[in-house]
């Protein structure tokens, strides 16, 4: 009988020697896979951070580069070739605020602020394609005259109902010339832009 539990002992010792055996090496396994996927963990999390920064999360409004949807809001200054000025919000006051590429200044200007910071001052010069296009004949038409408009002269600049102004270059006892030309139709125009402020979103 003795003999019988001693054996029965001994092997329960050996079976409980090969289960903390089994156990240790285990544990050390997974203490392994667990410090690689912590030290992978590590090494990939600035690499998310960085590149959650490259899309925009912690952007400032002054490292903006305006695009296409952005709000601006800019200072500037236009003049013609021979260097006379046509026009200046800064002599005005007020800055002038547009939605890039959305139609609402001319071509060249929405191309000029693209990519621009801010704090930047762009000087641009525009053919007439991409400010108010050539001046041309179809623009200029002959309306009844109605002597209950008003007093009106040649020189005049008046609206039509669709509220584009036209400028008076002729009137009859019949009929009135008008010209819906852009007074700075056929001109190339020069900008000096000062970007001051970039909204998104």
């Amino acid at each position: 009988m003795r003999t019988r539990r001693l054996i029965v002992v001994l092997l329960a010792i050996g079976v409980l020697a090969a289960a903390c055996s089994s156990d240790g090496s285990t544990d050390a396994s997974e203490d392994t896979l667990t410090d690689d996927t912590t030290a992978q963990n590590v090494d990939e999390t600035p690499t998310t951070t960085a590149a959650s920064s490259d899309d925009g999360a912690t952007e400032t409004p002054d490292s903006l580069t305006a695009e296409d949807g952005d709000l601006v809001e800019v200072h500037y200054v236009g003049t013609l070739d021979d260097g006379s000025q046509f026009d200046s919000s800064r002599e005005r006051g007020t800055p002038l605020p547009f939605t890039v590429g959305t139609g609402q200044v001319i071509p060249g200007f929405d191309q000029a602020v693209r990519g621009a910071l801010v704090g930047d001052t762009i000087t641009v010069r525009m053919e007439p394609s991409d400010a108010y296009g050539e001046w041309s004949e179809e623009n200029v038409f002959d309306v009844p005259f109605n002597p209950e408009q008003g007093d009106i002269a040649v020189g005049d600049q008046v609206y039509l109902t669709d509220g584009r102004p036209v400028l008076i270059l002729e009137i009859t006892d019949e009929t009135v010339k008008l010209d819906a030309n852009h007074r700075l139709a056929g001109e190339a125009l020069t900008f000096e832009i000062e970007v001051l402020a970039i909204t998104r979103g």
